[in-house]
């Protein structure tokens, strides 16, 4: 007779863990999914990708979900940040390398004001795909399939271009592996060295009040170094000094691109999806016996689970279960987007039970996707004020149930777009047409996100203050 697992309701796919395949999320009901006319060849395409490098590798994504479990401990801060969409239209090395500076400069802020380690976590090199709420779009009487992003088809509006193309997968793929050559190169090389930290203010943001209070963050820094070297430590010799750990996440959503890179690594025997470092399922396709969670419950890659205001404790725990059944540290995170109107009704309630139940999880903020409105003129936007408040009162819940409040997830940009109201940029709803280029939801700027940045920085030291940080 079986033994149930410690925990509740896992028994109830424990019988079926062995029978994990990477195709076995095609005998599941797929949500989200386009219609490909032409399902011969998307096989093809498939086939064609399944003989591709891997992008990343199961070691690194080993070391992500060890520094993850930093995180879950209260050791360290997780920040998972990029495009909202990535475009096929926007892989320049100056646009990459403006991002990885945007992320960079909020890790440092973050880092210096709270003494915890950042886990740097970007959405980028494969964050191609986006969930729709309708599956066509009708404009003047005319019905087209929705743009779904670039690895399924455009955004432009005829037949053509929202026609789904399997040789999108190909170009995702391609796009991918340029992406990542130039992060690697960006963070290794001697760009992300920590003595470069005023390089990374561009100067759009370098004039602002946040870039300002920026300066002061890395004049400190460089005295500090200054400091080490009259003290004559080669600081040169410092691996962590001269370079960064820089991960790749994406939502899993078109899971044929996702099985055609899934390998089994050599050393561990475990199945590894890799097209990227972290993996998540989205508030649309979380459904316990959908093919989203079945195929990410197989693979060994760190995570993620959108927990949006319709969750509830039981199905959370449920997903828990299923996801995380051997309740491994850095091995799931839970990805809060509420709404700045309806966190405080839904999320304590559902931290507590996994609290009380001993989960080791990362709970992580998206304060973003939960305050989308559209604006008078048309453009859907969200108000910097909103996605601070929804944060803020984040960390309130975790500071009175003595939980960490382990991450922020945030879509941004290194441009100096004009998408989202207030914050740093002051920006008005008569601003957005300025420079709105996202192709699918609206980012925070360089300056905006430096602002997050150093708001969530104060947000940590006020937890540490009340609760204490554990020791690292």
């Amino acid at each position: 007779m079986p033994v149930r697992p410690a925990f509740p309701y896992a028994w109830v796919m424990d019988s079926t863990a062995h029978d994990w395949t990477p195709g076995s999320w095609r005998t599941r009901h797929v949500t989200q999914s386009p219609t490909w006319p032409d399902p011969g060849h998307l096989a093809r395409v498939e086939a064609e990708l399944a003989t591709k490098p891997p992008l990343v590798f199961a070691g690194e994504a080993r070391r992500l979900q060890e520094q993850l479990a930093m995180v879950a401990n209260g050791q360290a801060f997780l920040l998972q940040a990029g495009d909202c969409a990535e475009s096929f239209n926007e892989g320049s090395a100056d646009s990459i390398r403006d991002k990885l500076k945007v992320i960079l400069q909020m890790a440092v802020a973050l880092t210096y004001a709270s003494g915890v380690p950042v886990i740097k976590v970007g959405r980028i090199a494969g964050q191609f795909a986006k969930p729709r709420s309708d599956a066509f779009e009708e404009r003047d009487g005319v019905r087209l399939d929705s743009f779904r992003g670039h690895i399924v088809n455009d955004e432009a509006f005829d037949a053509d271009s929202r026609r789904p193309d399997p040789e999108r997968l190909l170009d995702a793929y391609h796009q991918s592996v340029a992406t990542l050559n130039l992060l690697r190169a960006f963070t290794t090389g001697g760009f992300a060295a920590l003595s470069r930290v005023h390089a990374w203010n561009q100067e759009f943001v370098a004039n602002s009040l946040e870039g300002k209070r920026y300066e002061v963050v890395a004049d400190e820094i460089e005295r500090a170094l200054r400091f080490m070297r009259a003290c004559g430590i080669d600081l040169a010799d410092d691996g962590a000094l001269q370079g960064v750990d820089f991960y790749t996440s994406h939502e899993s959503l078109i899971l044929p691109y996702e099985q055609a890179l899934t390998r089994r690594d050599s050393l561990s025997g475990d199945w590894y999806d890799c097209s990227a470092h972290m993996l998540w399922v989205g508030e649309r396709t979380r459904q316990l016996d959908g093919a989203h969670v079945e195929f990410l419950r197989g693979v060994s890659n760190p995570i993620g689970l959108k927990v949006g205001p319709t969750m509830t404790a039981d199905e959370l725990i449920r997903l828990v279960d299923v996801l995380n059944p051997d309740n491994v540290a850095g091995r799931l995170t839970l990805i809060s987007r509420m709404g700045r109107d309806r966190i405080n009704d839904t999320l304590p309630a559902l931290v507590q039970v996994l609290a009380d139940q001993g989960r080791s999880l990362v709970w992580a903020c998206d304060p973003m996707h939960g305050n989308t409105f559209v604006a008078s003129g048309g453009q859907k936007t969200r108000r910097f004020d909103d996605v601070l408040a929804e944060t803020s009162q984040f960390f309130e819940i975790h500071q009175t149930l003595g939980t960490w409040p382990g991450g922020l997830h945030i879509e941004l940009t290194g441009d100096d777009v004009t998408e989202c109201l207030g914050g740093g940029s002051r920006l008005l709803e008569g601003d957005l047409d300025t420079n709105y280029t996202s192709i699918c939801d609206p980012r925070l700027n360089a300056t905006q996100s430096l602002d997050m940045a150093f708001h969530v920085a104060e947000f940590l030291q006020r937890y540490s203050a009340a609760n204490g940080a554990k020791s690292l």
